[in-house]
């Protein structure tokens, strides 16, 4: 039987289930304002907006080009915003960590 009090939380960090709720959000393609406020989140964890597109692009091979380019017009709308607002994000000057793809 399983109980609710059986549950963790804590088997995602906070930018983990982030990126899950950005990219869910993606998939539906149709909720720019709730996906607005995760990637306003996300950003508040510390992902970069790198981390943050990828995860959106992602979708499109799962929910379609569609969701993916609205997901997009979100994610320019909120780094539009905090550029314009002076906000330093965690990349603000750039990722600061990039992965190695020379293998």
């Amino acid at each position: 039987m399983f109980r609710a009090t059986d549950m963790t939380w804590l088997a995602f960090l906070l930018r983990e289930r982030e990126v899950a709720t950005i990219a869910a959000l993606s998939a539906l393609g149709n909720a720019a304002p709730q996906l607005g406020v995760h990637i306003e989140a996300g950003l508040n964890v510390g992902l970069t907006r790198e981390e943050i597109t990828e995860a959106i692009l992602q979708m499109a091979l799962h929910a379609g080009f569609p969701a993916a380019l609205n997901g997009m017009s979100a994610a320019k709308a909120v780094f539009a915003a905090q550029d314009a607002a002076g906000v330093a994000g965690v990349d603000a000057a750039g990722p600061s960590v990039r992965r190695d793809t020379s293998n």
